[in-house]
């Protein structure tokens, strides 16, 4: 057996160093190599249409750009996805992702992320809590999106471009978006708002930043749903109806009606004031044994 081993090495002069070698290659190969179905090229990855149900395992590791639009992904692998660090783009567009979105994006500097026509139904203050240097998130196209929790996207100061538009979303908490410094497109439209009064801040803040800060893609399709009264008002205009819903308003009559129990509540603590006065006066002089005071005290009570 010996003589064999050393036979090899004699053939390899430098066996240990070839084995390392052909190693190092395969190595090399599984890092920089390609997807079948995908197209590689100057550090994009394009698997576009290709009905993948399963996310690609052969994707080069130094990607900065894939695209997985239109395929039928149901989830993204996190111990894959995460070992791109230096990805920058990601399109997941048109597939059927769920909400299998918590601990997927961990170690990844995504700029853009476009999650639209996709089955997400609810987005919690973990989903993107990682993505600190998020500019650009798409959302738009989820009709089970239902659910947005406050301070989603808390940690995601650089957002500058959040589309929500064409969800199921009823309500959203003005705080959730109020408080991105570097937003500048808001995209609210095609959604069945509630424009009922939890909505009033979001309307007061679709007021103000329509017309001063963001742009709103389609913004005359930024349109309330319920009440029925105000069906199809711009959102934007919406908040004189809630204010008249939500805060108490007090009519003529309903001063009159004030001004009246606040006079007959003033007169009856008058009259009763001096009756207690009278009713002591008449009790120092009974006590004072005084005869004429006996009398006008009995004819009072009679009375």
């Amino acid at each position: 057996m010996d003589n064999k081993r050393n036979s090899c090495l004699w053939f390899f002069p430098y066996g240990h160093n070839f084995l390392f070698l052909i190693m190092s290659i395969g190595l090399v190969e599984q890092v920089l190599g390609c997807a079948e179905v995908c197209h590689c090229e100057h550090l994009i990855v394009n698997c576009t249409d290709k009905q993948m149900e399963e996310f690609p395992t052969a994707i080069p590791m130094d990607t900065r750009q894939l695209v997985l639009t239109r395929n039928n992904l149901t989830y993204l692998p996190s111990e894959e996805l995460n070992l791109l660090i230096d990805l920058v783009y990601l399109d997941c567009s048109r597939n059927i992702l769920g909400d299998s979105l918590e601990a997927t994006f961990i170690a990844l500097p995504l700029v853009y992320l476009d999650l639209s026509h996709n089955n997400l139904s609810k987005i919690t203050t973990s989903t993107f809590y990682l993505l600190t240097s998020l500019v650009v998130l798409k959302l738009s196209d989820n009709p089970n999106l239902q659910e947005i929790e406050k301070d989603s996207f808390a940690n995601n100061t650089g957002l500058r471009h959040l589309d929500l538009s064409r969800t199921a979303l009823t309500y959203l908490d003005v705080s959730t978006v109020s408080s991105l410094p570097s937003l500048r497109t808001l995209g609210l439209s095609f959604t069945p708002w509630d424009c009922y009064c939890p909505l009033k801040d979001l309307s007061v803040a679709a007021h103000l930043l329509l017309n001063h800060i963001y742009q709103h893609p389609y913004a005359e399709n930024m349109t309330c749903s319920t009440p029925i009264h105000i069906h199809g008002l711009l959102l934007k205009d919406t908040e004189p109806h809630i204010n008249l819903m939500c805060i108490p308003n007090l009519y003529e009559r309903d001063y009159l009606f004030l001004g009246l129990v606040g006079f007959v509540i003033f007169g009856s603590g008058t009259i009763v004031a001096w009756l207690t006065g009278v009713c002591v006066v008449i009790y120092d002089r009974l006590e004072s044994g005084d005869d004429k005071w006996t009398c006008f005290a009995m004819i009072s009570c009679s009375s």
